[in-house]
């Protein structure tokens, strides 16, 4: 009979000694969790995550799989996600997927506040060379210039949703409208009434563009019109 209580003893012993184990683990991964999403939030960037930050960070990728799945992350695209409560930036988001691409031409213009037509497809200009297969499924004008022309003017603005996006000055976007790419001719002639009037211009800066980009004739019978 009392070997029989000692065995109940262990037993039950045992019991509590495991239910302990289980708790002290449980809180233990309660922990690694918070202490990883605290790391993933850090890397996230105007609302935007992406899953090389996440690996060079040295955080295992099914963390991401585990964040979509609880609501908390949306997976965009290949390698990039978004927070389930942003707003898309299709600005930001495309940049983001296409790092070299700089946004130009009338998007540009769009972007400084010289053109009110909302482009119905996005123009960005990237160096040659440059190659992406998905880019092509986008909907983009793609224009491809020398890295000495690629360099040229490039800044940054804030896209309508508020965030900061990479885009070619204005000088730059107006002499790159007048290079044959097909823009119309109603957005280019707003663009330097506009521009002509404008207490910002700079003429200089402007005409030195337009030299290395071979525009030089036609941006100067833009401004002895308008001027």
């Amino acid at each position: 009979m009392s070997c029989l209580c000692l065995g109940r003893l262990k037993l039950t012993t045992v019991h509590h000694l495991a239910i302990k184990v289980s708790i002290v683990v449980y809180k233990e991964v309660l922990i690694i969790n918070s202490e990883i999403r605290q790391k993933v939030q850090s890397l996230v960037s105007d609302g935007v995550l992406l899953s090389s930050d996440v690996t060079k960070a040295g955080i295992h990728r099914s963390v991401l799989s585990e964040l979509v799945e609880e609501g908390a992350l949306i997976q965009h695209s290949r390698g990039i996600y978004m927070l389930a409560d942003e707003f898309e930036d299709e600005y930001l988001m495309l940049q983001k997927r296409y790092g070299r691409g700089i946004y130009s031409h009338a998007t540009a213009l769009y972007l400084h506040g010289y053109s009110d037509r909302v482009p119905l497809s996005l123009h960005m200009t990237f160096p040659i060379g440059y190659n992406s297969r998905t880019i092509k499924s986008e909907n983009v004008k793609v224009t491809r210039v020398s890295m000495t022309n690629y360099d040229l003017g490039i800044t940054t603005v804030t896209s309508p949703y508020g965030n900061e996006i990479k885009v070619y000055d204005l000088e730059r976007s107006l002499c790159d409208v007048l290079r044959g790419q097909g823009d119309d001719i109603q957005i280019v002639q707003a663009a330097f009434k506009k521009y002509a009037v404008s207490k910002e211009k700079d003429i200089n800066k402007l005409i030195a563009y337009s030299k290395q980009l071979l525009v030089e004739p036609k941006v100067r019978t833009y401004m002895e019109v308008l001027l």
